[in-house]
């Protein structure tokens, strides 16, 4: 028998063996949770596309494992009950984005949080929030463009008990899903979430059955402590003193002609503090895509950026929050006012992270991140079939991820790394339509030593009429390239009719009538480059040309390779070409914005746009 003194973890009452199993225990739960909700649900948007974030926090609502930050003060500060009216069996819903500020930001996520107990005292908290199909207002899927506040964009439930001591209030669930469009789906997505929250409540009973719950509750302080100090090794390594440094990009639109929209990001660091500031963003719009950016998450999503790119290996949770300093200045586009819409929050958003990793790319020597897609587009196709029955569809699709240091950008993907494309079966097999292609957009990602990632072109046959709306951005301002790196290409949409005319569409469109035999043709967005395009390797390119990644006129014109007739590389040929051009171009830029006019002209050419559609519209 060893009489050694176990390692303890700093200054918690706990050692590394039993730390390393609560983590690894609780690090596999999360991944148990969607698990459970994936095969519960019905929405393919759940099902199919993993539309979800679960969470497990501590007693006090911190977020010790999860991804999307912690909002359990909040929302529990916004019921009609305190945190003692809390017990066991309740679980507490909610989808008002005012009403956690901002942790999910569209009425069609709903959330689920469940109190977790273990011989009668609290332990901890498990949630988790999905993207509902539909949860009524103007439009099919509740993602209206044309909105000009929140109450267009269907029922809101304020945090309120859906579970009673284990009892599901029958009334208050029929009453929310009779307010939406798919009520069957609503449902059950909603009754999957509650399991989904249920699993995670009998593994930290487990944990707490196992160490007792004075050893579990001293885990999760060691689990947030831990992260916190391997975030002031990462300060203290990759963010310099002394100065100060900012960056500027713009969302095209709102969906009713005002753009573009800026967002402004300063960062600085004073001793172990960083301080974001977005004062200089512009006023919350008319429009849908204000984002309510929930302050926990914002410092949530900067972590993660540190984290993944320079200490994979620590966890994402709330022990690094007070590192992190952060002004939303009310009023605008990333803190606006109540009640401002909020559904088609994604623009925003997405460009957030491209305005955040930038600013980095400039502060962090040696590290830089290129410009994205710059959105998560979504599709909703709803009518009523030749048979009477009602059908919508409510798909997300993807586009560039920019590159990175030491690697390209990913072709058609999610921002959000567990997300998943639908299956073109699944669509064929529920909805009225076909799909004709789905491929990647052939040199749509920025050029660089390492490639911007592509965006995609989707096309669909709709089999019945119906009405289509959705959201998408880039169409007008492009994803940059960093350090010598191209910019990438914009997104398109057009709608091919029946009968062969075709019609150029905005990125952004509400209830547009399609009839049976019209196409959509719907391309997104690629990624930005970064390096020099002429040190890529020539190999490389051959095989991209070869996958239809690449043009051959792309490889001569952007990466200066000449291919032989068979494919290869003409070593030669490409050596030559490669100084030609070399000698002619300018210097390399920084930040490749694309051609850009002045914001002038790019609001007119906006406002001009959405003018003409509405008139062809009306």
């Amino acid at each position: 028998m060893s009489t050694e003194t176990p390692d303890f973890v700093g200054d918690h009452d706990i050692d590394k063996t039993t730390l390393d199993i609560i983590e690894s225990t609780l690090s596999n739960t999360r991944d148990e949770m969607d698990r459970v909700l994936e095969t519960t649900a019905i929405s393919p948007v759940i099902r199919e596309q993993s539309d979800q974030f679960p969470l497990i926090a501590d007693p006090q609502g911190r977020m010790v494992m999860g991804q999307f930050g912690s909002a359990i003060e909040t929302i529990i500060d916004n019921a009609s009950f305190g945190w003692d009216d809390l017990e066991d069996g309740d679980v507490v819903a909610t989808n008002d984005p005012y009403m956690c500020a901002g942790a999910m930001s569209h009425t069609p996520d709903m959330l689920l949080l469940r109190p977790i107990f273990s011989e009668g005292e609290r332990v901890g908290f498990s949630s988790q929030w999905g993207n509902l199909m539909d949860v009524g207002g103007k439009t099919p899927g509740s993602m209206p463009v044309q909105a000009t506040s929140i109450f267009e964009e269907g029922i809101r439930l304020p945090p309120v008990k859906l579970y009673k001591g284990g009892d599901l209030d029958e009334e208050l669930l029929e009453t929310f899903a009779h307010n939406t469009r798919l009520p069957d789906h609503a449902e059950a997505d909603i009754k999957a979430l509650a399991a989904g929250t249920a699993a995670a409540e009998k593994r930290v009973q487990g944990l707490c059955d196992r160490f007792g719950t004075e050893t579990y509750l001293e885990g999760c302080d060691a689990i947030l402590d831990r992260t916190r100090d391997g975030m002031i090794d990462l300060i203290r390594e990759f963010i310099p003193e002394g100065e100060r440094y900012t960056f500027e990009d713009y969302v095209d639109d709102d969906g009713m002609g005002n753009g573009p929209i800026k967002l402004h990001l300063e960062i600085y660091r004073e001793g172990d503090t960083v301080y974001l500031d977005w004062d200089g963003t512009d006023e919350q719009v008319p429009g849908t895509v204000n984002f309510l950016l929930n302050e926990k998450m914002f410092k949530m999503f900067t972590g993660v950026f540190l984290i993944m790119a320079f200490d994979p290996l620590l966890t994402f949770n709330d022990g690094y929050y007070d590192l992190f300093e952060v002004n939303l200045p009310s009023g605008t586009v990333v803190q606006p006012e109540f009640p401002a819409p909020l559904g088609n929050r994604l623009p925003l958003m997405a460009r957030q992270f491209d305005v955040l990793q930038a600013t980095f790319s400039k502060l962090i020597d040696g590290f830089s991140v290129a410009g994205s897609y710059g959105t998560s587009p979504n599709l909703v196709y709803a009518g009523t079939d030749s048979d009477g029955n009602q059908f919508q569809m409510l798909e997300i699709l993807y586009g560039g991820i920019p590159a990175r240091p030491g690697g390209d950008g990913l072709d058609g993907h999610s921002w959000w790394p567990l997300f998943r494309t639908v299956p073109a079966e699944y669509q064929e097999a529920y909805y009225p339509l076909s799909i004709d292609e789905y491929s990647t957009r052939e040199d749509t990602g920025g050029a660089g030593e390492f490639r911007g990632g592509h965006g995609i072109t989707k096309v669909y046959t709709f089999e019945e009429d119906g009405a289509i709306t959705f959201q998408d951005d880039r169409a007008h301002t492009y994803p940059w390239g960093v350090d010598g790196g191209d910019h990438a290409r914009t997104s398109e949409k057009k709608l091919i009719r029946s009968d062969g005319t075709e019609e150029e569409l905005p990125s952004k469109v509400e209830n547009v009538p399609v009839a049976a035999g019209d196409k959509l043709v719907f391309r997104t967005a690629g990624g930005g480059g970064l390096g020099d395009p002429l040190d890529r390797d020539p190999e490389v390119v051959a095989t991209e040309v070869h996958r239809g990644l690449v043009s051959a006129e792309a490889a001569s014109e952007e990466y200066g390779v000449v291919l032989a007739d068979d494919g290869t590389v003409d070593e030669a040929a490409t050596a030559d070409r490669r100084e030609e051009l070399r000698a002619n171009r300018d210097d390399l830029a920084e930040f490749d914005y694309g051609p850009l006019p002045d914001d002038d002209e790019l609001e007119a050419r906006i406002a001009a746009e959405r003018s003409d559609f509405e008139n062809r519209h009306d």
